[in-house]
């Protein structure tokens, strides 16, 4: 992709900030439109059935693998390049990190990501989470936690200083991974027709998966293009809720593509819910709550940053360029959270009953 009439305008970090934004705007008003949430999908899987939340995160978890391979065999994206795939993985990270985060986003009763576009439209309790989180994460990058976070990430890590990947490890052909893409979308789209999800809905999920690859792609033509170094990355919301914080509290922040993306997605999110008329005021039902949605939000802070990213970022993003790791971490997730839901929601009504 063609970049070099926007570089003889505007400055390289500008526009990376700017390719965040564009492509915040479109994955903030396809979750919103969509109701795209792992934590629904896995609650859903926890509860014995198989029903629309989790056919709505098969679509666009497999629309975000079939354009990014799409995108590969064309030329237009090297995975080898992102960032997640140049670094040093860690299987402990991912593993507890993952675990962790599960039970985080069912205590929040909402991922990372999910608690972003729902304080768009005016939910309370997300953005009090939703900064709790960015707190959290920042800790476990720069802050008190880091050192923890570093240790434990330490303890089994990926060799020769690289992360792992699947395809080409396992020495798949160059189109099996689209072919992967292709069955997990046939199996989404078959869940969706059983249980009658309108086609608005599957195009705004499918949406969520082509905003990760519109990441991938634009950050890779810009570091291809730009003098000065970029990092190839895609949709996250870890490392940039904490970097957009600081970006916030410091006298001279750096813009890049993460800077631009947080406020993308919140900005998509609020036109999505304003000309759907889903905006509308939501606090803490009351102090057990708050107490639940806060736990939540630490763990998922600090397991984002373990992991190597959040359901979004290591889930979707990273499981599109298939980072070995990522799928570690996403495994983790469902497992952390259907245990959580299974021992505090499940086992509570029962308790209650």
């Amino acid at each position: 992709m063609d970049l070099t009439y926007l570089l003889d305008h505007v400055d390289e970090a500008l526009l990376g900030a700017l390719l965040g934004l564009f492509v915040g705007g479109v994955f903030g008003i396809a979750a919103q439109r969509s109701s795209f949430c792992l934590r629904a999908a896995t609650v859903e899987f926890a509860r014995g059935q198989l029903g629309p939340r989790t056919a709505v995160w098969l679509l666009a978890f497999s629309t975000a693998v079939i354009w990014v391979q799409a995108a590969r065999l064309a030329g237009l994206f090297a995975p080898e390049e992102a960032r997640m795939m140049a670094v040093t993985g860690s299987w402990s990270g991912a593993i507890i990190g993952g675990l962790m985060f599960g039970a985080g986003m069912v205590l929040a009763r909402g991922c990372s990501g999910r608690l972003l576009v729902l304080a768009a439209t005016g939910n309370l309790r997300s953005v009090i989470s939703g900064l709790v989180f960015a707190v959290t994460a920042q800790m476990a990058l720069h802050g008190w936690l880091s050192p923890l976070r570093n240790w434990l990430a330490g303890l089994w890590t990926t060799p020769n200083g690289r992360n792992i990947d699947m395809l080409a490890t396992l020495g798949l052909p160059d189109g099996m991974g689209l072919v992967l893409g292709l069955a997990t979308a046939g199996m989404a789209l078959w869940l969706a027709a059983r249980h009658a999800i309108g086609w608005v809905q599957l195009v705004f999920a499918s949406g969520v998966g082509f905003a990760i690859a519109l990441g991938w792609v634009l950050t890779f033509s810009l570091s291809q293009q730009a003098f000065d170094p970029v990092t190839v990355t895609s949709a996250t919301f870890s490392g940039p809720s904490a970097n957009t914080l600081m970006f916030f509290l410091t006298e001279s922040p750096d813009l890049d593509f993460d800077i631009g993306l947080v406020p993308g997605v919140f900005l998509g999110a609020f036109i999505a819910a304003a000309l759907s008329r889903q905006l509308r005021f939501q606090g803490f039902d009351g102090e057990s709550q708050m107490r639940r949605s806060l736990t939540g939000a630490v763990l998922m802070g600090f397991g984002a940053m373990l992991a190597g990213g959040c359901a979004i970022g290591a889930g979707v993003t990273g499981g599109s360029i298939f980072v070995a790791t990522a799928w570690i971490a996403l495994l983790c997730m469902w497992i952390g959270a259907v245990i959580t839901d299974f021992l505090v929601d499940q086992a509570g009504r029962t308790v209650a009953a």
